[in-house]
C-alpha cells in the first residue's frame, strides 16, 4: 500500500542480535517478495538499541516534509474516531490543506453533514488544544458531534463555507465480512444485552448488529464484523465487561442472492436467503490468500486449500527451502477453522495474509435442519452442494447424541429444499404399563399395549421436541 502511494520507504531489519538471525536470507526474501531495494537496509537491534539513531537520521534525511497549502480550502483526512461521554465524538484527522479552528463550520464529505468545531488539538503524547490545525498535522477535532457513525474512517473534513471540490482518495464504506448471531444465554438478559451493544457501537464502527429472533434462541442480534479476530473480541468484552453469558451461532460470510428478475440481495443469514423457486444463483466472496512456508510442508498445505475449493494462482521458490503460495479461496472455507489447519499441517511455520477478490457465483444451497419435520432457524446452513451431505449428517448424528429420549420417536432430518438428505431418531422410552397386571387375562395386557401404542402416535403428531441449550451450545459455539 505504501508503494502504490508512492511513499518513501525505510527499510529497517530488527532483532539482528538473536542467535538464529539470517540477516542476508530476510534481505533476499524483501527483494523478491516485495521488491525493495536492500542496499540503504538498516540493522537494528531494539533491545540493545543498536541502529536506532541511524533510523531517526534516516527519517529526517530521507522522508520529505509534508506538503499543502494552508490558504486553499481546508481538506483533512479521518484516521480514526471514537466517543467520548463528556465531548462526544472525538476526531483523529491529517490535515493536507487549509486550516481548521474552533469555531469553524465543517462539512463531512460523504455525508454533508455540517457541525461547528468547539474545541481542536494534538497528541504530545498526551492530549493538549492548540490555536490551529494546519497541512501536515496530525491532530483531534471535538465538534459536538453525537454519533460515532457519522465520522467514517477515510473521510474528508472541509470548511462547510468554503468547500473543498474534491474529496481526498480511498475512502471506503466498511463492510462487514463475518457475520453471527449473538444471544443471551437466559432470555431476561436481552434487555443487558441490548444497551452493551448500543455503548460498543460508540467506539466502533465497523461493528453492526440489528436484532434478530430466532424461533429457538429466542430474543438476539445479528451482528457483522470485520473478521474472526473481531468477532472474538467483540464477544470477549460483552462477556467481561458486561457480565453476559451468550449464545454465538456459527459465523458465516455475506452472500449475493441474485433473484430472476435481476435484483440483488444481500444475504448475511440463511433464513434470509430467498425462496428456491424466485432464485437464479448464490455469489460468494472469494479471497486471494499468500501463505508462507517452509517447502517441508508444502504437500499438506496444498492438500488443505485443496480440500477447501481452493484455485492456486501462483507457487514461488524463494530459496531451497522457502515457498510462497498463492490461492483463491472462497472465504467461508476459511472463516471458521481453516487458520488452525494451516498451523497444524505446517507446524505452526506457516503464515497467510489475504485480501478479498471478488464475489462469484457458486453451486451453494441452504441446508435446513428438520426436527420431527419441523424447521430449526437457528441450524440453517449455507453450504457448497459437494459438501451438503456431508455438513447434514455430521450435524444430524451430533443432535441424536444430545437431543434426550422422548415418549416418542424423534426424528432429525438434514435437508435441502424438499429433499431429505440425512436422517437420524432418537428412540422413544418404553413406559411398563402392564406392570402393574399382576396375572388375569392376557387380552388385558394386549388392550393396554395398543392404547399406548395409539396415545405415542397421537403424541407424535401434535407433540413438540423441547432441544436442550446443550445441543445449541455444541452445533453453534465457536470454540467447538
Amino acid at each position: 500500500m505504501a508503494l502504490d502511494q508512492n511513499l518513501e520507504i525505510i527499510t529497517v531489519l530488527n532483532k539482528i542480535d538473536l542467535p538464529n538471525a539470517e540477516p542476508e536470507l530476510v534481505r533476499r526474501e524483501i527483494e523478491d517478495v516485495i521488491g525493495l531495494d536492500t542496499a540503504d537496509l538498516l540493522a537494528v537491534s531494539a533491545k540493545l538499541g543498536t541502529g536506532v539513531e541511524d533510523i531517526l537520521e534516516a527519517v529526517v534525511r530521507r522522508v520529505p516534509p509534508p506538503s499543502g497549502d494552508a490558504k486553499a480550502p481546508a481538506k483533512g483526512l479521518i484516521i480514526d474516531s471514537w466517543f467520548d461521554n463528556y465531548q462526544g465524538v472525538v476526531i483523529l484527522a491529517r490535515m493536507f490543506d487549509g486550516m481548521l479552528l474552533p469555531g469553524q463550520k465543517i462539512a463531512l464529505l460523504s455525508t454533508g453533514r455540517t457541525f461547528e468545531i468547539q474545541k481542536v488539538g494534538v497528541f504530545s503524547p498526551h492530549p493538549k488544544g492548540v490555536d490551529f490545525l494546519g497541512p501536515g498535522e496530525v491532530g483531534f477535532v471535538i465538534a459536538n458531534i453525537k454519533d460515532v457513525m457519522e465520522t467514517k474512517v477515510g473521510d474528508t473534513i472541509t470548511d462547510a463555507k468554503r468547500p473543498a471540490l474534491v474529496p481526498l482518495p480511498g475512502f471506503k464504506v466498511i463492510r462487514p465480512m463475518v457475520f453471527a448471531g449473538l444471544y443471551p444465554v437466559l432470555s431476561d438478559h436481552y434487555g443487558q444485552l441490548r444497551t452493551a451493544i448500543d455503548k460498543l457501537r460508540l467506539n466502533d464502527s465497523s461493528f453492526t448488529a440489528e436484532p434478530e429472533t430466532s424461533v429457538a434462541l429466542g430474543f438476539g442480534f445479528r451482528c457483522g464484523f470485520l473478521g474472526l479476530l473481531h468477532m472474538e473480541i467483540v464477544q470477549e468484552r460483552l462477556e467481561r465487561e458486561y457480565g453476559l453469558e451468550l449464545i454465538t451461532t456459527a459465523p458465516t460470510v455475506g452472500y449475493r442472492a441474485v433473484q430472476r428478475d435481476g435484483s440483488v440481495v444481500e444475504v448475511d443469514s440463511p433464513a434470509r436467503l430467498p425462496e428456491p423457486l424466485a432464485l437464479d444463483h448464490i455469489e460468494e466472496p472469494v479471497i486471494l490468500a499468500t501463505i508462507h512456508l517452509p517447502s517441508e510442508h508444502l504437500g499438506a498445505v496444498i492438500k488443505l486449500c485443496e480440500e477447501r475449493r481452493g484455485i492456486q494462482r501462483q507457487m514461488k521458490f524463494l530459496s531451497s527451502n522457502r515457498v510462497i503460495l498463492e490461492y483463491e479461496l472462497p472465504l467461508n472455507e476459511i472463516v471458521l477453522d481453516f487458520y488452525d489447519k494451516l498451523k497444524t499441517s505446517s507446524r505452526g511455520y506457516a503464515s497467510m495474509d489475504y485480501e478479498l477478490l471478488e464475489f462469484r457465483p457458486s453451486d451453494l444451497v441452504k441446508l435446513d435442519i428438520l426436527i420431527n419435520g419441523e424447521k430449526v432457524d437457528a441450524l440453517s446452513l449455507i453450504v457448497h452442494r459437494d459438501q451438503a451431505y456431508y455438513k447434514g449428517r455430521d450435524v444430524a448424528e451430533r443432535l441424536r447424541k444430545l437431543i434426550p429420549r422422548q415418549l416418542f420417536e424423534v426424528v432429525i432430518q438434514a435437508s435441502i429444499g424438499s429433499k431429505v438428505i440425512a436422517r437420524e431418531s432418537v428412540r422413544a422410552i418404553s413406559k411398563n404399563v402392564i406392570a402393574k397386571c399382576y396375572g388375569g387375562d392376557v387380552t388385558r395386557k394386549r388392550k393396554l399395549l395398543e392404547k399406548q401404542k395409539e396415545g405415542k402416535k397421537r403424541m407424535k403428531q401434535v407433540g413438540t421436541v423441547e432441544i436442550p441449550q446443550e445441543a445449541f451450545l455444541s452445533i453453534l459455539k465457536v470454540k467447538d
